[in-house]
């Protein structure tokens, strides 16, 4: 199964239905890299920069910075998503497949997971490794933008999205997408850091500012993307303005369940329709 090379870096389609109020960052000329601002034009072109930097490490970084408890978050997700035999489920930002490893023998040979990413490198080396652990025929690997997805819409029954809406640069046109591609009574479920409880925050900011940069530069040699995916945690929208942005964008039912004390959420909503 080949992926997608259409490039996805092009000037996203508006789909029409405004400006979101909590989604600061639209069409205002600039947005956040990390701590920096830069011309929002360029931010999905400095992403894929950061990707292809480390998708070769990328697993083996996520097990070292989170001690492995992103395979348990990642579960926790697969567990609440009740994939069902023959559903469709798109994973957006998916990378290197971790959901859709949990996702795809739910679904059976009826069903189909896509998994969708701005990063095709990292779509490559998720597609080597899945293939690689057997799991062919009913997975599709989609080069794309998450604001302008190039599929249908009404047609899935489910999407997911894991620790990739942080590095999306109009975060409320990627949440319309997701609407829009859902069935009426389709359900979202968005993984993310998030911010944590008070007593957390100055053990967990000393070790993602002091520990995470120090170890990719260790790992993968490259100190300045895990810098810049620390930043872009704080940037994000904290839980409640997170739920918001997905009632502005039309889901029904929104609401997060907070994991290991709120450092990351899971966030989830339903398209309004049928039961």
């Amino acid at each position: 199964m080949s992926v997608d090379r259409s490039d996805p870096g092009g000037p996203s389609r508006d789909p029409g239905t405004g400006d979101l109020r909590t989604n600061q960052e639209q069409d205002q000329g600039s947005t956040d890299f990390g701590f920096r601002e830069v011309p929002a034009g360029e931010k999905a072109a400095r992403v894929r920069a950061v990707f292809d930097s480390v998708a070769g490490r990328y697993d083996l970084m996520n097990d070292l910075m989170s001690g492995g408890l992103h395979r348990l978050w990642k579960r926790y997700t697969a567990w609440r998503a009740e994939p069902c035999a023959g559903q469709r489920i798109l994973d957006a930002a998916g990378g290197t497949g971790d959901l859709a490893r949990l996702l795809a023998p739910e679904v059976g040979p009826r069903g189909r997971v896509v998994v969708q990413d701005i990063n095709t490198e990292m779509l490559r080396t998720g597609r080597r490794r899945l293939a690689d652990a057997g799991l062919v025929g009913n997975l599709v690997w989609l080069g794309a933008d998450s604001e302008a997805l190039p599929l249908p819409g009404d047609a899935f029954d489910t999407a997911t999205m894991a620790f990739g809406l942080r590095n999306v640069t109009r975060k409320g046109r990627a949440l319309i997408e997701l609407h829009r591609v859902l069935k009426p009574g389709g359900r979202l479920f968005i993984l993310e850091f998030s911010r944590p409880a008070a007593p957390l925050r100055p053990l967990y900011d000393a070790y993602s500012f002091g520990l995470i940069p120090a170890l990719g530069q260790l790992v993968t040699g490259d100190r300045e993307s895990y810098r810049y995916l620390v930043e872009s945690i704080r940037q994000h929208p904290d839980q409640e303005t997170l739920r918001e942005m997905l009632e502005d964008a039309g889901f029904a039912d929104a609401a997060y369940t907070d994991l290991t004390g709120g450092i990351v959420a899971l966030h989830t909503g339903r398209k309004p329709g049928a039961d």
